[in-house]
């Protein structure tokens, strides 16, 4: 797993590429995104293939990259036993999906939380946890390397943080990337959402890229 220095060392370089692509969205000539301008998500271009992944969905049937095309996906990093970033997330975003739902179902947006903590949480309890929120969330973990794997894929990182001396083992804390990926219908790395959040400007950049998608 990572340590903490090293996650400070990645969530800086991740800054910089997502200013990077940033300036690849508003300047970017033959790269330029074809999709329209955007509030809150950073395209951009080309979108980015992902490589092989295989996690569990909260229903037990497996999550491969098949399993997202066809919808735009906003894709969320966290677990069950998170005290903040992640229920404030998930709840922003069912604001916004909220905002979505009278797009017709089979090209709907779609919002995907993985959880990074396999240790504690099970298919089932990230299901509960997921459909809390809003019932159309999909949720979804896996072992660690696979989990390790698909994190690097997005440009993303996560770590165990041991408890503090004297607290139970199993009281540890996961730190992770608080961002969201971006994937086009094609299941592809299209671009990012970074906090603060507005489930307003995420809806309607997810509702105008979903009725440009081809």
């Amino acid at each position: 797993m990572f340590n903490r220095t090293t996650i400070v060392i990645l969530v800086a370089a991740l800054a910089a590429a997502a200013g990077l692509w940033a300036a690849q969205r508003h300047f970017g000539g033959a790269g330029a995104s074809p999709y329209p301008e955007t509030q809150a998500v950073r395209l951009f271009s080309p979108a980015r293939e992902l490589p092989a992944y295989s996690l569990r969905q909260s229903d037990g049937t497996p999550l491969i990259p098949g399993e997202l095309k066809g919808h735009w996906t906003l894709v969320f990093l966290g677990f069950t036993h998170c005290p903040d970033v992640c229920p404030t997330t998930l709840a922003q975003m069912a604001m916004a999906q909220k905002q979505w739902a009278s797009i017709p179902e089979a090209r709907r947006p779609r919002v995907l939380f993985v959880s990074v903590d396999p240790e504690r949480d099970t298919p089932d309890r990230i299901g509960e946890y997921a459909h809390a929120f809003h019932k159309d969330t999909l949720a979804a973990t896996a072992d660690v390397p696979a989990l390790e794997r698909f994190a690097r894929s997005l440009s993303m990182v996560f770590a165990k943080v041991p408890p503090p001396e004297g607290v139970p083992e199993n009281q540890y804390t996961m730190d992770h990337s608080a961002s969201m990926a971006v994937l086009d219908p094609q299941g592809r790395m299209a671009g990012l959402i970074q906090p603060p959040l507005d489930p307003k400007a995420i809806a309607a950049d997810m509702a105008a890229l979903t009725e440009a998608a081809p």
